[in-house]
Protein backbone atom coordinates (compact mmCIF):
# COMPACT_ATOMS: atom_id res chain seq x y z
CA UNK A 1 0.00 0.00 0.00
CA UNK A 2 2.93 2.29 0.96
CA UNK A 3 4.01 2.45 -2.96
CA UNK A 4 0.53 2.92 -4.23
CA UNK A 5 -1.27 5.43 -1.78
CA UNK A 6 -0.53 9.10 -1.48
CA UNK A 7 -2.74 10.99 1.63
CA UNK A 8 -4.36 13.80 0.02
CA UNK A 9 -7.10 14.74 2.83
CA UNK A 10 -6.88 14.97 6.45
CA UNK A 11 -9.21 12.31 7.76
CA UNK A 12 -9.11 8.86 6.37
CA UNK A 13 -11.46 6.13 5.89
CA UNK A 14 -10.19 2.30 5.73
CA UNK A 15 -12.68 -0.10 4.40
CA UNK A 16 -12.15 -3.51 3.27
CA UNK A 17 -12.25 -3.57 -0.21
CA UNK A 18 -13.66 -2.08 -3.54
CA UNK A 19 -17.70 -2.72 -2.86
CA UNK A 20 -17.24 -1.29 0.29
CA UNK A 21 -15.01 1.74 -1.23
CA UNK A 22 -18.29 2.75 -3.31
CA UNK A 23 -20.52 2.09 -0.77
CA UNK A 24 -19.26 4.72 1.45
CA UNK A 25 -18.09 6.88 -1.38
CA UNK A 26 -21.68 7.21 -2.22
CA UNK A 27 -22.46 8.28 1.64
CA UNK A 28 -19.71 10.52 1.80
CA UNK A 29 -20.85 12.73 -1.59
CA UNK A 30 -24.22 12.22 0.16
CA UNK A 31 -23.34 13.83 3.48
CA UNK A 32 -21.51 16.25 1.37
CA UNK A 33 -17.95 15.77 3.27
CA UNK A 34 -15.51 16.72 1.30
CA UNK A 35 -12.53 15.88 3.53
CA UNK A 36 -12.45 12.59 3.62
CA UNK A 37 -10.36 10.22 1.53
CA UNK A 38 -11.73 6.42 1.79
CA UNK A 39 -9.08 3.60 1.31
CA UNK A 40 -9.58 0.62 0.48
CA UNK A 41 -7.70 -2.44 2.46
CA UNK A 42 -7.55 -5.33 0.34
CA UNK A 43 -9.86 -7.38 2.72
CA UNK A 44 -9.79 -7.98 6.31
CA UNK A 45 -6.78 -10.44 6.65
CA UNK A 46 -4.80 -7.54 5.23
CA UNK A 47 -5.49 -5.07 7.96
CA UNK A 48 -2.39 -5.51 9.69
CA UNK A 49 0.24 -5.67 6.89
CA UNK A 50 -1.17 -2.86 4.82
CA UNK A 51 -2.09 -0.56 7.88
CA UNK A 52 1.29 -0.53 8.80
CA UNK A 53 2.16 0.25 5.22
CA UNK A 54 0.12 3.36 5.37
CA UNK A 55 1.46 4.76 8.37
CA UNK A 56 4.38 5.10 5.71
CA UNK A 57 2.43 6.43 3.25
CA UNK A 58 3.24 10.01 1.63
CA UNK A 59 1.69 12.60 3.59
CA UNK A 60 0.88 10.26 6.79
CA UNK A 61 1.73 12.48 9.14
CA UNK A 62 -0.84 15.01 7.72
CA UNK A 63 -3.83 12.99 8.93
CA UNK A 64 -5.96 13.70 11.72
CA UNK A 65 -7.64 10.92 11.70
CA UNK A 66 -8.17 7.18 10.71
CA UNK A 67 -11.47 5.56 10.87
CA UNK A 68 -11.15 1.65 10.25
CA UNK A 69 -14.31 0.25 8.45
CA UNK A 70 -14.89 -3.88 9.42
CA UNK A 71 -17.37 -6.10 9.25
CA UNK A 72 -18.58 -8.16 12.31
CA UNK A 73 -19.20 -11.45 10.44
CA UNK A 74 -19.93 -14.10 13.28
CA UNK A 75 -17.74 -12.84 15.64
CA UNK A 76 -18.31 -8.71 16.54
CA UNK A 77 -16.01 -9.02 19.94
CA UNK A 78 -13.29 -11.25 17.86
CA UNK A 79 -13.62 -8.69 14.67
CA UNK A 80 -12.97 -5.82 17.06
CA UNK A 81 -10.25 -7.18 18.81
CA UNK A 82 -8.09 -8.09 15.24
CA UNK A 83 -8.46 -3.93 14.52
CA UNK A 84 -7.19 -3.08 17.32
CA UNK A 85 -4.11 -5.71 17.15
CA UNK A 86 -3.80 -4.11 13.71
CA UNK A 87 -3.71 -0.61 15.01
CA UNK A 88 -1.21 -1.42 18.07
CA UNK A 89 1.01 -3.33 15.69
CA UNK A 90 1.01 -0.08 13.33
CA UNK A 91 1.84 1.79 16.03
CA UNK A 92 -1.60 3.45 16.41
CA UNK A 93 -3.92 4.66 18.88
CA UNK A 94 -6.28 1.86 19.73
CA UNK A 95 -9.71 3.03 21.28
CA UNK A 96 -11.51 0.54 23.82
CA UNK A 97 -15.00 0.40 22.34
CA UNK A 98 -16.34 0.39 18.50
CA UNK A 99 -17.74 3.96 17.05
CA UNK A 100 -15.98 5.83 20.51
CA UNK A 101 -13.40 7.72 19.01
CA UNK A 102 -9.78 8.29 20.53
CA UNK A 103 -9.38 11.79 20.58
CA UNK A 104 -5.62 12.12 20.51
CA UNK A 105 -4.27 12.35 17.07
CA UNK A 106 -4.41 11.13 15.09
CA UNK A 107 -7.88 10.44 16.13
CA UNK A 108 -8.71 6.95 15.51
CA UNK A 109 -12.40 5.35 15.52
CA UNK A 110 -13.41 1.95 14.58
CA UNK A 111 -16.86 0.89 13.17
CA UNK A 112 -17.99 -2.88 13.66
CA UNK A 113 -20.68 -3.21 11.19
CA UNK A 114 -24.21 -3.84 11.48
CA UNK A 115 -23.78 -2.35 15.03
CA UNK A 116 -21.65 -3.21 17.81
CA UNK A 117 -22.31 -6.48 19.27
CA UNK A 118 -24.41 -7.68 16.62
CA UNK A 119 -23.20 -10.32 13.69
CA UNK A 120 -23.76 -9.61 10.48
CA UNK A 121 -22.12 -7.03 7.74
CA UNK A 122 -22.87 -4.17 5.69
CA UNK A 123 -25.39 -6.00 3.71
CA UNK A 124 -27.20 -5.93 6.69
CA UNK A 125 -27.60 -2.29 7.12
CA UNK A 126 -28.58 -2.06 3.51
CA UNK A 127 -31.21 -4.82 3.65
CA UNK A 128 -32.91 -3.09 6.68
CA UNK A 129 -32.61 0.17 4.88
CA UNK A 130 -34.85 -1.17 2.10
CA UNK A 131 -37.14 -3.32 4.88
CA UNK A 132 -40.00 -1.86 3.42
CA UNK A 133 -39.81 -2.27 -0.40
CA UNK A 134 -42.09 -4.54 -2.01
CA UNK A 135 -39.54 -6.36 -3.41
CA UNK A 136 -37.65 -7.52 -0.05
CA UNK A 137 -41.53 -9.49 0.48
CA UNK A 138 -40.66 -10.79 -2.40
CA UNK A 139 -37.05 -11.77 -1.75
CA UNK A 140 -38.49 -13.17 1.51
CA UNK A 141 -40.56 -15.15 -0.47
CA UNK A 142 -38.19 -16.83 -2.47
CA UNK A 143 -35.89 -18.04 0.49
CA UNK A 144 -38.62 -19.48 1.85
CA UNK A 145 -39.64 -21.82 -1.03
CA UNK A 146 -35.86 -22.48 -1.22
CA UNK A 147 -36.86 -24.13 2.34
CA UNK A 148 -40.10 -25.62 2.06
CA UNK A 149 -38.42 -27.59 -1.05
CA UNK A 150 -35.26 -28.68 1.25
CA UNK A 151 -33.05 -26.64 -1.19
CA UNK A 152 -30.17 -26.23 0.79
CA UNK A 153 -29.83 -22.22 1.90
CA UNK A 154 -26.63 -19.96 1.04
CA UNK A 155 -24.11 -19.78 3.47
CA UNK A 156 -23.99 -16.11 4.21
CA UNK A 157 -28.21 -15.38 3.57
CA UNK A 158 -27.67 -11.85 3.79
CA UNK A 159 -25.33 -11.26 0.79
CA UNK A 160 -27.34 -13.64 -1.17
CA UNK A 161 -30.72 -11.72 0.15
CA UNK A 162 -28.83 -8.40 -1.68
CA UNK A 163 -27.99 -10.03 -5.13
CA UNK A 164 -31.48 -11.41 -5.22
CA UNK A 165 -33.09 -7.92 -4.30
CA UNK A 166 -30.45 -6.07 -6.73
CA UNK A 167 -31.59 -8.63 -9.49
CA UNK A 168 -34.57 -7.80 -9.27
CA UNK A 169 -34.46 -4.35 -10.45
CA UNK A 170 -35.19 -2.60 -14.01
CA UNK A 171 -31.62 -2.55 -14.38
CA UNK A 172 -30.43 -5.65 -12.74
CA UNK A 173 -26.28 -7.43 -12.40
CA UNK A 174 -25.37 -4.43 -9.46
CA UNK A 175 -23.66 -5.16 -6.63
CA UNK A 176 -23.79 -3.89 -3.61
CA UNK A 177 -21.25 -0.79 -3.75
CA UNK A 178 -22.43 -0.02 -7.61
CA UNK A 179 -26.05 0.22 -6.39
CA UNK A 180 -25.34 2.92 -3.50
CA UNK A 181 -23.55 4.70 -6.43
CA UNK A 182 -26.73 4.21 -8.67
CA UNK A 183 -29.16 5.43 -5.17
CA UNK A 184 -30.40 1.76 -4.82
CA UNK A 185 -29.80 2.35 -0.84
CA UNK A 186 -31.65 5.13 0.68
CA UNK A 187 -28.98 7.14 2.63
CA UNK A 188 -31.50 8.86 5.01
CA UNK A 189 -32.52 5.61 6.14
CA UNK A 190 -32.23 4.74 9.86
CA UNK A 191 -30.56 2.08 9.46
CA UNK A 192 -27.77 4.40 8.12
CA UNK A 193 -28.25 6.36 11.38
CA UNK A 194 -24.92 5.19 13.80
CA UNK A 195 -22.82 5.31 10.24
CA UNK A 196 -23.70 8.58 9.79
CA UNK A 197 -23.40 9.97 12.78
CA UNK A 198 -19.98 8.89 12.96
CA UNK A 199 -18.87 9.67 9.39
CA UNK A 200 -20.32 13.66 10.55
CA UNK A 201 -18.08 13.34 13.34
CA UNK A 202 -14.55 12.06 11.81
CA UNK A 203 -13.51 16.06 11.30
CA UNK A 204 -15.28 17.53 14.10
Amino acid sequence: MADTVKILKPNLLVVEGHDDELFFNALVKHLNLGDIQILPIGGKTKLCENLRALTISPGFANAASITIVRDADDNPKGAFQSVQDALKSAGLPSPEKAFERYEQEPRVMVMILPEEGKTGALEDLCLNSVANDTIIYCVEKHFSCLKEQKISLPQNPAKAKVQVFLGSKEKSGKRLGEAAQAGYWPMDSDAFAQIRKSLCEIGA
